[in-house]
């Protein structure tokens, strides 16, 4: 025997190869064993045959051409340590680190993967993930569905518990289809995906990739060369089983009514961007609730059939004041409002179960927005998974009636849209098309399953594609109960609503005038509780104010009155104050104590110049002579 010889080592995690020399001693082929196979310690020993009776010895000098093992010959390894010795549980650190992989990998309607016992999740992983509250808060709770005492079954005492009352899991079918609940929440899933032994840890949640992996050497770019470990796989849709936001609920009526003004004056459809907060949703178990409290109306063009979105120059500080007031941007919402009787105030019932609910255009709008927004997960690779973003349609129902529908779109979506691979078709709204591949792109196969005409399920290629397959129902509502995060009098008339070129509804220093107006001086947290107001005054031309607003956010978030007034007392607001008692439109004066003055200040004529005087001074505003009150 001379020379390398290569030699294969079996072992109860595979086998591998190991190349020695037969001058080498067996201390030698110990230590590359050891190292081939990343283990923790040395509690193993070697056998030449399978029936473990010929021992190799761990010796210094004992040679390996003693063993007379031929090129291609195999060992076995057996364990000796009762502890493991395998740095990952089934699979050593190499074959980690080589990717290979003795299970294979399923993939669920969400993009959740399961890792194979040779994966193990990366302990910092959770850590790095900066969760939101209303999550942080979830993790705290058990979920259980809590039941009474069954009178029919319970032999037991008040203070006992059988398995006909005892708590339910929150994902329990059986409970779930008698709440005719038709999606699990999302930390439902969780709970689910982490009951069992293993308590979740080997869960990974994956998001899905439409691209070509990156870094693929073995041959060239595409068009011209694609493998298997850099081709996306193929997708076959599925109706996703969990939502992350289980309802949507407007503060109040007046918040859609207020957004459905511009429509009700013009006939053409509105686009606006919902402000609020998540919580826990009482009535859905470890569900989240979207709870709307401003509708914020960016630049837009629009019709009576299409709207158009433009650059917003404001968006930035539009988000960064509704982080100041402890609100953030959870959806968006659009009119789809046709007349049918302009008397009896009725509108056409166009989407429905033999139309559409959502058209691919707006369904490929709400997968860009939720991309935008994507949801922070500890159990996600990168750290974030689907989005809690929400899209609210306002229709017409079967009645004729106005009325709102709740959506999102599932995070298959999101990945074909996120890479460029969904497109509307241009005659049928209901159906989208999935691109096919081209020398810029390539393009996986996508699937959806229906039943044939012997109710067999067949696949079908997704071209074109029902965007149904796409949709998850959220519910929409108002409570029995109205809320104001921002303050609401009756008989006030509204501040303009930003970015309406319509007459009547312009935002200038006129309309903030007339606007203030109405206050009496004990009201000056419901004067600027608004957030329209809030965003002009910080934007306004003549006085931006939004470099000195920062206390007075945190002063209506957290709804200090003292704080207000303190505010409100301050230099930058002492200055509009003078300026608007300054404008000719303005009947308001300067400020006292805590509010404005008196709204009603008596006009005057000045008896030098004949100028109609719209304030309280007691000198002319053009010729500054004094006046003379006749009594």
């Amino acid at each position: 025997m001379s020379g390398q010889i290569v030699i294969r080592v079996e072992s109860p995690d595979g086998t591998k190869r190991v190349q020695v020399s037969p001058t080498e001693t067996n201390y030698d082929l110990f230590e590359k064993v050891h190292n081939m196979f990343s283990l923790t310690n040395y509690g193993f020993t070697l056998f030449v045959d399978r029936a473990r009776k010929n021992e190799i010895k761990s010796s210094r000098s004992i040679y390996l051409s003693s063993l007379n093992l031929k090129h291609g010959d195999k060992i076995y390894l057996c364990q000796l340590d009762p502890d493991n010795i395998w740095a990952i549980p089934g699979s050593s650190n190499a074959d980690f680190a080589n990717g290979s992989r003795s299970s294979s990998v399923v993939s669920t309607p969400g993009s959740s993967t399961s890792l194979p016992l040779n994966e193990k999740k990366s302990s910092g992983l959770t850590s790095q993930v900066d969760e939101d509250e209303v999550d942080k808060m979830l993790w705290k709770l058990d979920g259980k569905i809590k039941r009474l005492k069954d009178k029919k079954y319970c032999r037991h005492g008040d203070n006992g518990c059988c398995v006909h009352c005892s708590p339910l899991e929150p994902y329990d079918e059986e409970y779930l289809k008698t709440q005719n609940m038709k999606h699990l929440s999302f930390h439902s899933y969780l709970r689910k995906m982490t009951a069992g032994m293993a308590k979740g840890k080997f869960l990974l949640l994956e998001n899905i990739s439409c691209r070509i992996k990156e870094g693929c050497s073995g041959h060239l770019p595409w068009p011209k060369g694609i493998c298997s470990k850099c081709q996306p796989s193929a997708i076959t849709l599925n109706r996703q089983t969990y939502r992350h936001v289980d309802n949507v609920m407007f503060e109040n009526s007046e918040l859609v009514e207020r957004f459905l003004d511009y429509w009700r004056i013009t006939g053409h459809q509105r686009i606006g961007f919902l402000y609020g907060r998540y919580e826990i949703h009482p009535d859905i178990p470890l569900g989240i609730r979207a709870v709307v409290a401003a509708i914020y109306e960016p630049p837009q063009e629009s019709s009576r059939d299409h709207v158009k979105l433009l650059p917003d120059e404001k968006q930035e500080l539009v988000n960064e004041m509704a982080k100041c007031l402890g609100l953030t941007c959870v959806g968006w919402i659009f009119t789809d409002l046709l007349t049918e009787d302009m008397q009896n105030g009725t509108v056409k019932y166009v989407r429905n179960i033999k139309s559409h609910f959502l058209s691919a255009q707006e369904c490929i709008m709400a997968g860009y927005f939720q991309n935008l927004h994507p949801n922070p997960c500890r159990y996600a690779s990168n750290g974030y998974f689907g989005s809690k973003f929400i899209t609210v349609c306002v229709t017409g129902d079967e009645k004729s009636q106005v009325h709102m529908e709740g959506y999102s779109v599932s995070n298959q979506c999101m990945a074909l849209v996120k890479d460029n691979c969904l497109v509307p078709t241009k005659d049928v709204p209901e159906l989208g098309f999935v691109r096919e591949s081209s020398d810029k792109q390539y393009v996986p196969d996508v699937y959806y399953k229906e039943k044939d005409n012997y109710g067999n399920e067949v696949s079908k290629l997704a071209r074109p594609l029902p965007v149904e397959y796409l949709l998850l129902d959220v519910p929409a509502s108002t409570p029995l109960t109205p809320l104001n995060t921002f303050t609401s009098i009756p008989g006030i008339t509204k501040f303009p609503v930003g970015n309406r070129l319509i007459d009547g509804h312009i935002q200038d220093f006129d309309s903030l005038s007339r606007y203030l107006r109405q206050f009496t001086p004990s009201q000056f947290r419901e004067s600027i509780a608004d957030f329209h107001v809030l965003l002009y005054i910080a934007t306004m031309e003549m006085l931006p104010m939004k470099d000195s607003m920062g206390p007075l956010l945190e002063a209506l978030r957290i709804n200090d009155t003292q704080a207000l007034i303190e505010w409100s007392r301050s230099d930058v607001w002492a200055t509009l104050e003078q300026l608007i008692s300054n404008s000719s439109d303005s009947a308001v004066s300067g400020h006292v104590g805590n509010g404005f003055a008196s709204a009603h200040a008596e006009s005057w004529t000045c008896i030098h110049c004949t100028f109609l005087n719209n304030s309280d001074r007691q000198s002319c505003d053009i010729c500054r002579l004094p006046r003379d009150i006749i009594n």
